[in-house]
């Protein structure tokens, strides 16, 4: 069974998923990353691939972009760093990118070595729904991927439902229409758009992500969702720590825990 559908079998409330960007703040740091994460508990891991317009993404996210293709990033690269990740990482991996430099390296092509590197799902944040539907479902179900799609507090019911019948894994519920960052908490306007969702009863179990950065805004993505995806948060404290991954997340489940 996928490693996603696994995790969410086993182990479905107050769970913590962590984005970073791969190449940065150093080249050679993705496996190390990995590793600090899953023993640190982390219960689940996207991995950015980065590009040079990231639209989805804030000021932090963007930054750790440039700094990555700076440092010489680029997909053929990421999957040699991960060739051999699955010896010792158990947990799911998701790579997250722009559909740009995934179709450069051509779609099949990168499935296929998604799954020869142990890689669990993709979430492609301009891929949009109909397209995946016809022309990229097919190819990603070929390889055991799960492509995860992202819905918003301005995505109609119709839709949510549709990505709900159509996807596996989980559902992406990003926690406003704005581009990635922290914030200190989430608005009644927010926590309204989680209760919705969640009352809508769906077949996929969802993850909040975009905002969560201290306790206050984890417990309140927890409570609506299966649990947590931090991003930029983890990427500022890996660059403050210049690298240093066991530091940067003690230092953010102690922000989660106070």
């Amino acid at each position: 069974m996928n490693r996603i559908n696994q995790l969410f079998q086993s182990n479905p409330k107050d769970l913590l998923s962590i984005y970073f960007c791969a190449g940065c703040p150093t080249l050679d740091g993705t496996a190390d990353v990995i590793r600090t994460l899953e023993k640190n508990g982390v219960n689940m891991i996207e991995i950015g691939i980065p590009f040079s317009d990231p639209m989805a993404d804030g000021v932090v996210i963007q930054a750790a972009a440039t700094k990555a293709l700076r440092n010489g990033m680029s997909v053929r690269l990421l999957f040699e760093q991960l060739r051999d990740i699955r010896r010792d990482v158990h947990i799911p991996l998701i790579l997250m990118g722009y559909l740009n430099p995934i179709m450069h390296y051509g779609f099949e092509a990168f499935c296929q070595k998604c799954a020869e590197c142990g890689i669990d799902g993709i979430i492609i944040p301009d891929l949009p729904f109909r397209d995946y539907e016809e022309s990229y479902k097919a190819i990603a179900l070929k390889y055991d991927l799960r492509v995860i799609m992202l819905i918003t507090p301005e995505t109609s019911e119709v839709r949510v439902r549709e990505i709900d019948a159509h996807t596996d894994g989980f559902i992406y519920m990003v926690s406003s229409a704005a581009t990635t960052g922290a914030q200190k908490d989430f608005n009644a306007q927010k926590q309204a758009y989680f209760k919705k969702i969640q009352d809508m009863n769906l077949r996929n179990p969802r993850m909040v992500g975009f905002g969560i950065s201290n306790k206050q805004t984890f417990d309140a993505a927890c409570a609506n969702s299966s649990g947590a995806i931090i991003g930029s948060r983890f990427v500022t404290l890996l660059n403050e720590a210049e690298g240093d991954a066991e530091k940067a997340i003690k230092q953010l489940k102690t922000d989660l825990e106070h």
